[in-house]
């Protein structure tokens, strides 16, 4: 297959993919339902920290999430409204409140010294990194540390930057970065979408290398950065419109030869 052949692929199946249809049976969802930007980060990153599993549970556990904070997450977080949870309770699959707890705590910590965590990365200048979801995660985890009198906890965010692919964080910056107003947000500001990365996942890697977009076999952050790349060559100022292909490619079915369109 020619670069222009994979690039029609990628681009039409973004298309179909990228649009409302999606959202409702997605964890994008819950974030979608607020419109304070303090809101969208709270639930958007736990709706994507435990988003692995059945899609179905997702949502259902991120529903749950919503329920303790009573629908109301930047205040829920700000008044220590965890405090009263049993830590033992599960809230998906691996994930307990004792996890939850750990990583609202650090959040508060962030949300008392910064207007959102938009202000928190911009402040720290992250999107004028190479590898801007990184730098943030690593400067969020210290934060968090401090929280948590030096305590770090690996069931909310990664703790090895140098090899995670950071799937579930780059999946919440699409949200909060994408602005085509159809599937994500886009209420970010310290962070260019040329600068995004693929979430990086079983389905999408399988997919990329069906594709030949890469041949690398691990799914880490060195295949992360190399399918971007790749990706950037066909759209540099919006590389992870194709996490939509990719993702509907990887969930659907094996790619094809018919389907894709060699020759055309």
């Amino acid at each position: 297959m020619t670069d222009r052949e994979l690039k029609l692929l990628l681009d039409e199946e973004s298309a179909r993919i990228n649009s409302p249809a999606f959202i409702g049976d997605d964890p994008v969802q819950f974030p979608r339902r607020f419109s304070d930007k303090r809101d969208i980060e709270i639930i958007g990153l736990l709706s994507a920290m435990i988003a692995w599993g059945n899609r179905k549970m997702i949502c259902r556990d991120c529903e749950r999430m919503l329920e303790i904070m009573g629908d109301d997450p930047y205040h829920y977080v700000m008044d220590e409204g965890y405090l009263n949870l049993n830590p033992e309770m599960n809230l998906h699959r691996t994930f307990f409140a004792r996890n939850f707890i750990h990583f609202l705590k650090g959040l508060r910590s962030i949300y008392s010294n910064h207007d959102s965590l938009d202000s928190f990365a911009g402040a720290l200048k992250v999107g004028e990194t190479e590898y801007p979801a990184w730098e943030l995660v690593g400067a969020m985890n210290r934060e968090i540390l401090k929280a948590n009198d030096g305590v770090a906890d690996n069931r909310g965010l990664p703790q090895n930057l140098r090899t995670t692919a950071l799937k579930r964080v780059n999946m919440a910056l699409r949200w909060f970065v994408r602005n085509d107003g159809i599937v994500d947000m886009g209420v970010w500001e310290s962070i260019p979408k040329s600068k995004l990365f693929i979430p990086l996942d079983v389905h999408v890697g399988n997919t990329a290398r069906e594709l030949g977009l890469i041949e690398r076999k691990a799914n880490d952050r060195k295949t992360v950065e190399l399918l971007t790349s790749r990706l950037r060559e066909f759209n540099p100022e919006d590389p992870c419109i194709y996490d939509y292909a990719l993702f509907g490619l990887g969930i659907e079915s094996k790619p094809q030869p018919s389907k894709l369109r060699v020759g055309d």
